[in-house]
Protein backbone atom coordinates (compact mmCIF):
# COMPACT_ATOMS: atom_id res chain seq x y z
CA UNK A 1 0.00 0.00 0.00
CA UNK A 2 3.04 2.31 0.10
CA UNK A 3 2.36 3.50 -3.45
CA UNK A 4 -1.00 4.95 -2.33
CA UNK A 5 0.27 6.97 0.63
CA UNK A 6 -0.88 10.56 0.23
CA UNK A 7 -3.16 9.66 -2.69
CA UNK A 8 -6.91 10.31 -2.69
CA UNK A 9 -9.59 7.64 -2.25
CA UNK A 10 -13.33 8.17 -2.56
CA UNK A 11 -15.60 5.73 -0.72
CA UNK A 12 -19.37 5.89 -1.22
CA UNK A 13 -21.78 4.53 1.37
CA UNK A 14 -19.22 5.51 4.00
CA UNK A 15 -21.46 6.08 7.01
CA UNK A 16 -21.64 2.47 8.23
CA UNK A 17 -20.75 -1.15 7.60
CA UNK A 18 -18.40 -2.01 4.77
CA UNK A 19 -17.93 1.59 3.65
CA UNK A 20 -16.96 2.79 7.12
CA UNK A 21 -14.52 -0.11 7.55
CA UNK A 22 -12.90 0.59 4.17
CA UNK A 23 -12.48 4.28 5.05
CA UNK A 24 -10.82 3.46 8.37
CA UNK A 25 -8.53 0.90 6.74
CA UNK A 26 -7.37 3.24 3.96
CA UNK A 27 -6.75 6.11 6.38
CA UNK A 28 -4.54 3.80 8.42
CA UNK A 29 -2.59 3.11 5.23
CA UNK A 30 -1.90 6.81 4.80
CA UNK A 31 -4.46 7.76 2.16
CA UNK A 32 -6.52 10.94 1.97
CA UNK A 33 -9.97 9.40 2.18
CA UNK A 34 -13.20 11.15 1.23
CA UNK A 35 -16.30 9.46 2.61
CA UNK A 36 -19.61 10.14 0.87
CA UNK A 37 -22.99 9.36 2.41
CA UNK A 38 -26.23 10.98 3.51
CA UNK A 39 -25.64 10.45 7.24
CA UNK A 40 -22.94 13.02 7.91
CA UNK A 41 -23.09 12.56 11.70
CA UNK A 42 -21.93 8.93 11.46
CA UNK A 43 -18.97 9.97 9.34
CA UNK A 44 -18.04 12.78 11.71
CA UNK A 45 -17.72 10.16 14.43
CA UNK A 46 -15.18 8.38 12.22
CA UNK A 47 -13.19 11.63 11.85
CA UNK A 48 -12.57 11.57 15.59
CA UNK A 49 -11.74 7.86 15.56
CA UNK A 50 -9.00 8.14 12.93
CA UNK A 51 -7.59 11.57 13.82
CA UNK A 52 -4.24 10.12 14.93
CA UNK A 53 -3.75 7.79 11.96
CA UNK A 54 -1.32 8.29 9.07
CA UNK A 55 -3.91 9.50 6.56
CA UNK A 56 -6.86 11.88 6.72
CA UNK A 57 -10.62 11.52 6.47
CA UNK A 58 -12.99 14.08 4.97
CA UNK A 59 -16.74 13.36 5.27
CA UNK A 60 -19.00 14.83 2.58
CA UNK A 61 -22.78 14.69 2.71
CA UNK A 62 -23.95 13.21 -0.58
CA UNK A 63 -27.10 11.51 -1.82
CA UNK A 64 -25.83 9.31 -4.65
CA UNK A 65 -29.33 9.08 -6.15
CA UNK A 66 -28.91 12.74 -7.15
CA UNK A 67 -26.57 13.43 -10.05
CA UNK A 68 -26.00 16.99 -8.87
CA UNK A 69 -24.75 15.71 -5.49
CA UNK A 70 -22.22 13.44 -7.20
CA UNK A 71 -20.95 16.22 -9.47
CA UNK A 72 -20.67 18.53 -6.45
CA UNK A 73 -18.78 15.79 -4.58
CA UNK A 74 -16.18 15.49 -7.33
CA UNK A 75 -15.90 19.28 -7.58
CA UNK A 76 -15.18 19.46 -3.85
CA UNK A 77 -12.55 16.73 -4.07
CA UNK A 78 -10.91 18.54 -7.01
CA UNK A 79 -10.82 21.82 -5.09
CA UNK A 80 -9.51 20.19 -1.90
CA UNK A 81 -7.12 17.49 -3.12
CA UNK A 82 -6.84 17.83 -6.90
CA UNK A 83 -8.89 14.79 -7.86
CA UNK A 84 -9.77 11.14 -7.22
CA UNK A 85 -7.13 8.42 -7.57
CA UNK A 86 -9.05 5.45 -6.12
CA UNK A 87 -12.83 5.07 -6.21
CA UNK A 88 -14.58 2.48 -4.06
CA UNK A 89 -18.18 2.22 -5.23
CA UNK A 90 -19.63 0.72 -2.08
CA UNK A 91 -23.03 2.45 -1.75
CA UNK A 92 -25.82 -0.08 -2.16
CA UNK A 93 -29.50 -0.46 -1.45
CA UNK A 94 -31.36 -3.70 -0.81
CA UNK A 95 -35.11 -3.46 -1.34
CA UNK A 96 -37.72 -6.18 -1.37
CA UNK A 97 -38.65 -5.16 -4.91
CA UNK A 98 -42.33 -4.66 -4.22
CA UNK A 99 -42.85 -1.23 -5.79
CA UNK A 100 -41.56 0.81 -8.75
CA UNK A 101 -40.20 3.32 -6.22
CA UNK A 102 -37.95 0.65 -4.73
CA UNK A 103 -36.93 -0.49 -8.20
CA UNK A 104 -35.85 3.07 -9.04
CA UNK A 105 -34.04 3.45 -5.72
CA UNK A 106 -32.06 0.25 -6.27
CA UNK A 107 -31.30 1.19 -9.88
CA UNK A 108 -30.18 4.70 -8.93
CA UNK A 109 -27.94 3.60 -6.06
CA UNK A 110 -26.64 0.22 -7.23
CA UNK A 111 -26.14 0.98 -10.92
CA UNK A 112 -26.36 4.61 -12.03
CA UNK A 113 -24.39 6.16 -9.13
CA UNK A 114 -21.70 3.49 -9.53
CA UNK A 115 -21.39 4.22 -13.25
CA UNK A 116 -21.29 8.00 -12.78
CA UNK A 117 -18.66 7.84 -10.03
CA UNK A 118 -16.58 5.50 -12.19
CA UNK A 119 -16.82 7.80 -15.21
CA UNK A 120 -15.88 10.89 -13.19
CA UNK A 121 -12.95 9.05 -11.61
CA UNK A 122 -11.56 8.10 -15.01
CA UNK A 123 -12.04 11.71 -16.18
CA UNK A 124 -10.29 13.01 -13.06
CA UNK A 125 -7.28 10.76 -13.63
CA UNK A 126 -7.00 11.64 -17.32
CA UNK A 127 -7.30 15.37 -16.63
CA UNK A 128 -4.22 15.13 -14.39
CA UNK A 129 -2.29 12.91 -16.78
CA UNK A 130 -2.36 9.97 -14.36
CA UNK A 131 -2.53 6.36 -15.50
CA UNK A 132 -2.42 4.36 -12.28
CA UNK A 133 -5.85 4.78 -10.66
CA UNK A 134 -8.09 2.02 -9.43
CA UNK A 135 -11.87 1.57 -9.34
CA UNK A 136 -13.25 -1.13 -7.04
CA UNK A 137 -16.95 -1.96 -7.23
CA UNK A 138 -18.51 -3.70 -4.24
CA UNK A 139 -21.01 -6.13 -5.74
CA UNK A 140 -22.47 -9.34 -4.29
CA UNK A 141 -22.71 -13.07 -4.84
CA UNK A 142 -26.19 -12.11 -6.07
CA UNK A 143 -24.42 -10.74 -9.13
CA UNK A 144 -23.33 -14.27 -10.05
CA UNK A 145 -26.40 -16.39 -9.33
CA UNK A 146 -30.13 -16.04 -8.81
CA UNK A 147 -31.33 -17.19 -5.41
CA UNK A 148 -34.87 -18.63 -5.01
CA UNK A 149 -36.20 -15.64 -3.04
CA UNK A 150 -38.65 -13.61 -5.10
CA UNK A 151 -38.22 -10.48 -3.00
CA UNK A 152 -34.51 -10.33 -3.81
CA UNK A 153 -34.77 -10.73 -7.57
CA UNK A 154 -34.72 -7.06 -8.56
CA UNK A 155 -31.74 -6.47 -6.28
CA UNK A 156 -30.12 -9.50 -7.91
CA UNK A 157 -30.78 -7.93 -11.31
CA UNK A 158 -28.97 -4.75 -10.29
CA UNK A 159 -25.95 -6.73 -9.11
CA UNK A 160 -25.86 -8.69 -12.38
CA UNK A 161 -25.81 -5.29 -14.09
CA UNK A 162 -22.83 -4.28 -11.92
CA UNK A 163 -20.94 -7.35 -13.14
CA UNK A 164 -21.68 -6.63 -16.80
CA UNK A 165 -20.97 -2.90 -16.61
CA UNK A 166 -17.77 -3.44 -14.64
CA UNK A 167 -16.45 -5.91 -17.19
CA UNK A 168 -17.49 -3.53 -19.97
CA UNK A 169 -15.52 -0.65 -18.43
CA UNK A 170 -12.53 -2.92 -17.80
CA UNK A 171 -12.53 -3.84 -21.50
CA UNK A 172 -12.77 -0.17 -22.50
CA UNK A 173 -9.80 0.73 -20.29
CA UNK A 174 -7.82 -2.20 -21.70
CA UNK A 175 -8.62 -1.20 -25.28
CA UNK A 176 -7.39 2.31 -24.44
CA UNK A 177 -4.10 0.83 -23.15
CA UNK A 178 -4.89 2.45 -19.83
CA UNK A 179 -3.11 1.60 -16.60
CA UNK A 180 -6.29 2.33 -14.65
CA UNK A 181 -7.46 -0.88 -13.02
CA UNK A 182 -10.96 -2.11 -12.28
CA UNK A 183 -11.83 -4.79 -9.72
CA UNK A 184 -15.08 -6.20 -8.39
CA UNK A 185 -15.59 -7.63 -4.91
CA UNK A 186 -18.60 -9.93 -4.54
CA UNK A 187 -19.16 -10.79 -0.86
CA UNK A 188 -21.64 -13.27 0.46
CA UNK A 189 -23.48 -12.45 3.68
CA UNK A 190 -21.84 -9.62 5.62
CA UNK A 191 -22.97 -8.43 9.04
CA UNK A 192 -24.12 -4.88 8.20
CA UNK A 193 -27.24 -2.72 8.29
CA UNK A 194 -28.34 -3.80 4.81
CA UNK A 195 -31.52 -5.54 6.02
CA UNK A 196 -32.45 -3.02 8.74
CA UNK A 197 -35.22 -1.36 6.74
CA UNK A 198 -36.90 -4.74 6.12
CA UNK A 199 -36.55 -5.97 9.71
CA UNK A 200 -40.28 -6.61 9.97
CA UNK A 201 -40.00 -9.52 7.57
CA UNK A 202 -39.34 -12.71 9.57
CA UNK A 203 -37.25 -14.18 6.75
CA UNK A 204 -34.68 -11.40 7.09
CA UNK A 205 -34.75 -11.59 10.88
CA UNK A 206 -33.45 -15.16 10.63
CA UNK A 207 -30.84 -14.67 7.93
CA UNK A 208 -28.02 -13.80 10.32
CA UNK A 209 -29.18 -16.30 12.93
CA UNK A 210 -28.96 -19.26 10.56
CA UNK A 211 -25.82 -18.37 8.63
CA UNK A 212 -22.19 -17.59 9.30
CA UNK A 213 -21.43 -14.10 8.03
CA UNK A 214 -18.38 -12.09 7.08
CA UNK A 215 -17.42 -8.92 8.92
CA UNK A 216 -17.09 -5.49 7.30
CA UNK A 217 -13.42 -5.51 8.25
CA UNK A 218 -12.91 -8.63 6.11
CA UNK A 219 -14.04 -6.74 3.02
CA UNK A 220 -11.93 -3.73 3.95
CA UNK A 221 -8.86 -5.95 4.26
CA UNK A 222 -9.57 -7.47 0.85
CA UNK A 223 -9.83 -4.01 -0.73
CA UNK A 224 -6.41 -3.06 0.64
CA UNK A 225 -4.99 -6.37 -0.65
CA UNK A 226 -6.31 -5.60 -4.14
CA UNK A 227 -4.82 -2.10 -4.03
CA UNK A 228 -1.50 -3.58 -2.89
CA UNK A 229 -1.14 -5.67 -6.04
CA UNK A 230 1.84 -4.70 -8.25
CA UNK A 231 1.19 -2.65 -11.42
CA UNK A 232 1.51 -5.68 -13.71
CA UNK A 233 -1.10 -7.70 -11.80
CA UNK A 234 -4.80 -7.27 -12.53
CA UNK A 235 -7.31 -8.46 -9.95
CA UNK A 236 -10.67 -8.67 -11.67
Amino acid sequence: MDKWQGRVALVTGASSGIGEAICENLVKHGMKVVGAARRIKNMQDLVEKVKNENGTFLPVKCDVTKDEDIYALFDKIKETFGGVDVCINNAGFFGTGGTPEEWRQMTNVNIIALCLCSKLTVNSLKERGLDDGHIINISSLAGHQVYPFGESHFYTGTKHAVQALSEGLRQELQADNSGIKLSVVSPGLVKTEVFNHVHGNPMYNKIYEGNTSLKSEDIADLVSQILSAPPYMEVN
